[in-house]
């Protein structure tokens, strides 16, 4: 059953029962009810209540059985205690959707915990969807559905809205109907029990009223779900996301670099980029969004057009522009000669394009018109200040004018107060997004701007490359039979070759003659590390030496290492040294990853050395990822022109990286076991001599 059909009782319910309603104003079981019958809906609606023969007029039912006609939809507003029997009076009805806007469940300690445990039983088996509990209730404005508490009801619109927090949809709602924003849908889930995220994205996928989606949430308790589903909805329509609060999980001890460097936030950034989803960063920027997808056309390009009646508002939406990651567009000969017969003198005939500060109405929509008629331009933003000449609501006309009249998205900045108040509502009912100041408004453009070129990417394919799982397999049972989780030098090097890693050849000394012997036969100069299951920063302590170029250096540096050693960790299981080529020149890179509670396997990538922990300039995706996701994280760091030879430096293999890159989240994602894994560093040569992964270490789970 697809989600829309799953979920249709819950947006088009021929008839609700209000289990629950109350005789008292003020009472949410009063407040659901006179919502229910005021708010337009032509269904049936039973109000529920053992103690009460009609409320506000209506005829009350003493249970939901005994309602003659069936029932679609219940609302169920009564204690704690009693939502388990009340629900199963549902089933007995046949009721197949419920709400649960009581609260008292896992919010409230222990004992609402069970209590949700016995909802979800429950409800599972007399197989009825509920949304909740400890939720605000459920809005669909094309049908006139009100079964929440909230304190107004917003028109009709294309935005589709879910949200975790009660109270906070109560805000949105609010300041929706405030400002004139519409709404499609709306629906909080509080705790989630059964209908959530991913549930409300099927179902409004191919919702035709709805054009964007936006949530807020918490936290998403199937982020491999989430990824799949909303990767899927984002290539039809605009899913916008707003993610607050951190995950105890996260704030584990951690004993790699890309543990002690990756968190809630990294995994939930880079989840939302693979997904397509859009994320807001505040309440105000969700709302910006919102406007501006729900309004306009996603933008063909980066090219932005600017035409402002003020120097200075200009000059800041130009360098939002920048800053946005959007670009100037460039006009064509024939725009400026245009803008040149109609303009003063005085006035800008290039991007920025500015009519002057005695712009009247007419003035201004010429060259907001003329602007949007030029091929190099992609989007319009348009600013506005009220000037002693300006004609705010005139303006305002010509602007909406000019936007329906284009396939161009165009957003605007009336700036101003009261002069500016009547211009904003007609920019709002003719759906012109309009910001206070300019910088949000080119956040949003570059928002969409971003939205767009990922739709229009080729799928990111995941490729498959042959390895020796067994032999992995094998290594991680060696460990856990010895009773350990982390994994030695050699050891790492070993998984790290049977998935076809480059590694340097390495051997193990357990004397210094042995050691000087397998030095000669490497070929000099080598490198000198301390073998050891309970050492893993081993430079921390002088276990590693560099660039030994002779027979008596490797007998000295063998001897030092050991003392070394047993003084800082004496209690520290010593397998003797290994002995290992010296990978010359290349520039030093860390690929790692941790295992994050909600997506899984996360990737890392960065600096290597020890510039990952000083500079902290990496980037992380979920495993799996194709070659696309995975040449993007190259290209994300702050660092990486120094990878491509910025400024006379030699380049990198830069596919070399990638394939190990792609190999790592290939390894983790066939092996869950692998909590954290560090190869660092691994050295990229110069192109088309590959990459060595110099030094690793592992960390894998118990079971």
């Amino acid at each position: 059953m697809s989600g829309n059909q799953n979920l249709r009782a819950l947006f088009e319910p021929g008839s609700v029962a209000v289990i629950g309603a109350s005789t008292r104003p003020g009472k949410v079981g009063h407040d659901i009810l006179r919502n229910m019958l005021s708010s337009g809906f032509e269904g049936a609606v039973y109000p529920v209540n053992p103690h009460a023969s009609e409320i506000l007029g209506v005829k009350c039912y003493q249970s939901v059985v005994e309602i003659k006609e069936p029932v679609d939809l219940a609302v169920v507003v009564v204690p704690a205690k009693a939502v388990v029997p009340v629900v199963e009076e549902c089933g007995q009805k046949g009721v197949p959707m419920a709400i649960v806007i009581s609260a008292g469940f896992k919010e409230a300690g222990p004992e609402g915990v069970e209590r949700e445990r016995q909802l979800a039983e429950t409800a599972r088996r007399l197989g009825i969807r509920v949304v909740g509990p400890n939720c605000l209730g459920v809005m669909s404005t094309s049908n006139g559905l009100n079964s929440s508490f909230a304190r107004g009801f917003p028109k009709r619109g294309t935005v589709a809205l879910m949200s975790q927090s009660g109270a906070l949809a109560t805000a949105i709602i609010d300041w929706s109907i405030q400002n004139g924003v519409g709404y499609s849908k709306f629906v909080s889930f509080g705790n989630g029990v059964d209908v959530g995220v991913v549930d409300l994205l099927r179902a409004w996928e191919d919702d035709p009223e709805t054009k964007v989606i936006v949530a807020y949430v918490e936290g998403l308790p199937n982020g491999p779900e989430f990824m799949e589903v909303a990767h899927e909805v984002s290539a039809k329509k605009p899913v916008i996301v707003m993610k607050s609060g951190g995950t105890a999980a996260g704030a584990r001890a951690v004993s790699s670099h890309t543990g002690s460097l990756a968190g809630s936030e990294q995994a939930y950034d880079a989840a939302f980029l693979q997904s397509g989803v859009v994320r807001a960063q505040s309440m105000e920027e969700l709302f910006d969004l919102a406007i501006a997808f729900a309004y306009q056309q996603i933008p063909a390009g980066r090219k932005v057009g600017i035409v402002t009646n003020a120097g200075g508002p200009g000059i800041m939406a130009t360098d939002a522009v920048e800053h946005s990651g959007l670009e100037l567009a460039s006009l064509d000969v024939g725009t400026v000669e245009a803008l040149r017969t109609r303009l003063p003198e005085a006035a800008n005939f290039y991007n920025p394009v500015d009519v002057l500060g005695d712009a009247e109405a007419g003035r201004y929509t010429f060259g907001a018109e003329t602007l949007l008629g030029d091929a190099n331009v992609d989007a319009m933003v348009a600013v506005v200040t009220p000037q002693a000449m300006t004609q705010p609501e005139e303006t305002a006309k010509g602007l909406a004018q000019a936007a329906a009249a284009s396939e161009k998205p165009v957003l605007s900045c009336f700036m101003g107060g009261e002069a500016m108040k009547e211009a904003v509502e007609h920019l709002n009912n003719e759906h012109v997004p309009n910001y206070r100041f300019p910088e949000r408004a080119v956040q949003a453009l570059g928002a969409m701007a971003r939205y767009g070129e990922w739709r229009e990417e080729p799928p990111d394919e995941v490729r498959r490359f042959e390895a020796d799982e067994d032999a992995v397999r094998a290594v991680f049972e060696r460990a856990r039979a010895e009773g350990r989780v982390n994994l030695g030098e050699v050891e790492a090097r070993e998984v790290l070759s049977a998935y076809g890693i480059a590694v340097p050849e390495n051997r193990v000394a357990e004397s210094a003659e042995e050691a000087e012997r397998q030095a000669a036969e490497i070929g000099f100069p080598v490198v000198m590390k301390i073998i050891s299951p309970d050492i893993l920063h081993k430079s921390d302590i002088g276990g590693v030496r560099i660039g030994i170029r002779d027979r008596q250096g490797v007998i000295d540096a063998y001897d030092l290492m050991l003392l070394r050693v047993r003084r800082y960790a004496p209690n520290a299981e010593l397998r003797g040294v290994a002995v290992q080529q010296m990978i010359h020149g290349g520039r030093e890179v860390i690929v790692g990853s941790t295992r994050d509670p909600q997506f899984g396997p996360l990737v890392m990538f960065g600096l290597g050395g020890i510039y990952v922990e000083v500079l902290k300039d990496v980037s992380f995706r979920v495993a799996p990822f194709g070659e696309k996701h995975a040449r993007q994280m190259v290209g994300e760091i702050r660092s990486a022109p120094l990878l491509h030879g910025a400024r006379g430096e030699r380049p990198c293999d830069i596919g070399a990286i990638v394939e190990c890159l792609l190999l790592v989240s290939q390894m983790v994602t066939d092996f869950p076991e692998i909590v954290e894994m560090d190869v660092n560093p691994l050295r990229a040569r110069e192109p088309g001599a590959g990459a060595v992964a110099v030094d690793a270490r592992i960390t894998i789970a118990e079971e």
